[in-house]
């Protein structure tokens, strides 16, 4: 329980058959819309709230009242569950006595549709599927990056007709070496003589790091190595973020426990745990214990958690850094994602970007609009662009050779929507970081260190 007067969430009761009952559903839903409607703060966050003010506006009343509830799946659908109206807009989270959580309240809507059979599409249902995509994938890279590239005519128009994913959305690319395979090979020599020396840290791989992006994990383990950190690479399965959004929370749950007890080993023998991607820490930080509330493991885990930039962080300020860290050769717009925000440890990867001395780092402290798997659906894709469309502007308007973020969805999705605005213009490259795609903040310290 928080501190009287702090913020807190409560359990999601969703094993109660409460939880999914029509009637309940509907008199909890009324009640909070009716709260957001007389606040309205949040309109600018996403798509959800102006789509409900909509809704009411444009009733008969002009009120709540007259609202049909045919209407509400529409701001349902919109929720990518970012958890920022809950953790910076809304004055109304326990400990008051209106007790608002908007973002539980959705989730909520989405499990008890998925128990209902309402719930899936068939590009949702499988971008879900991320252990199972990336286990196929793998082995298939090489056609599988060709035939999901953006400007493919020839795939990418049957994907969005028969897939359901939208013919323009960026798509994570394969790799046929994992970054467990990578660590199979071996780890980086550790440098003794660093501050942090004898610390210890298992890397819990993430599906995106293990399947998507390996060189995030490479570059991390370079940099705990050089600050004289041990580490291991573990995987156990993804972290059910993909599920949570379907409101298939039972099968988070058994990701929970199974994580969890595969984890908890390592914590036993003396490692911290570090996730590589900030939507993942979140979940087994804050989500997982919300779920299982009663699990000693989870709830021993979340406290032996972090978030890689956090951790960095945390090293910096307990022992000092290893020396080595130069300028990089060029500024940096730093994209700090709702998924870190949303962890409530403050801004680490600007806090760690600004240990590189000599390099300017620009911050947008805005969503990006992506919105998890939901961002590259046919449904959803426009909308994600126009949610993000601020931040995309302003790191087009910034014009660094550097974008970073540490959601490689968010990233991608930035340059996506740098590379929309800047084709409207007739320049098809205004703007867009020199690598033409986004970096992980841990790949930006590992290049300062000399590392990659």
């Amino acid at each position: 329980m928080a501190d009287e007067g702090a913020p807190f969430r409560h359990p999601i009761d969703w094993r109660n058959p409460d939880f999914y009952d029509g009637e309940a559903l509907e008199r909890e839903t009324r009640r909070v819309f009716d709260i957001c409607h007389g606040c309205r703060r949040c309109f600018s966050l996403c798509d959800s709230f102006p789509r409900l003010f909509d809704l009411i506006d444009e009733s008969e009343t002009g009120e709540l009242d007259s609202v049909e509830s045919s209407g509400f799946k529409s701001v349902v659908d919109a929720c990518t569950l970012c958890d920022m109206c809950f953790m910076t807009m809304c004055p109304y989270t326990p400990p008051h006595e209106w007790d608002v959580d908007f973002p539980h309240l959705m989730l909520r809507h989405r499990a008890a549709d998925r128990r209902a059979g309402r719930r899936h599409t068939t590009a949702s249902r499988r971008l879900a599927e991320t252990d199972k995509n990336g286990r196929i994938a793998r082995t298939l890279a090489p056609a599988m990056n060709w035939g999901s590239a953006q400007g493919n005519r020839l795939t990418r128009p049957l994907m969005q007709a028969v897939a359901g994913v939208h013919k323009e959305a960026p798509l994570p690319r394969y790799h046929r070496r994992t970054l467990l395979d990578r660590a199979a090979k071996g780890a980086p020599a550790v440098n003794r003589q660093a501050p942090a020396a004898g610390r210890k840290v298992v890397l819990y791989a993430t599906c995106f790091a293990n399947y998507n992006q390996p060189e995030v994990g490479v570059a991390a383990r370079r940099v705990l190595a050089h600050n004289g950190v041990e580490t291991a690479v573990v995987y156990p399965r993804c972290c059910g973020m993909p599920q949570l959004e379907e409101g298939d929370i039972e099968r988070v749950a058994d990701s929970a426990r199974h994580t969890a007890a595969a984890l908890g080993e390592w914590i036993d023998r003396g490692y911290d745990v570090v996730a590589l991607v900030a939507s993942c820490a979140l979940m087994l930080k804050l989500e997982w214990p919300l779920i299982l509330p009663d699990d000693a493991a989870v709830k021993r885990l979340a406290e032996h958690s972090h978030d890689i930039c956090e951790y960095i962080v945390g090293i910096s300020r307990a022992e000092g850094l290893a020396p080595g860290l130069a300028p990089l050769d060029g500024a940096v717009t730093l994209h700090l994602p709702c998924h870190e925000r949303a962890q409530n440890v403050g801004r680490k990867s600007a806090d760690m970007l600004a240990l590189v001395p000599e390099t300017e780092v620009s911050i947008i402290e805005r969503c990006s609009g992506h919105g998890g798997s939901l961002g590259v659906t046919k449904g959803f894709h426009e909308t994600a662009l126009k949610v993000g469309r601020t931040t995309a502007r302003r790191a087009r308007e910034a014009a660094n050779p550097y974008l970073a973020s540490e959601c490689p969805l968010a990233g991608a999705h930035i340059v996506n929507g740098i590379g929309r605005q800047a084709a409207k213009e007739g320049d098809a490259t205004a703007g867009l970081p020199a690598a033409g795609r986004a970096h992980h903040p841990i790949q930006l310290l590992a290049r300062a260190y000399g590392l990659a």
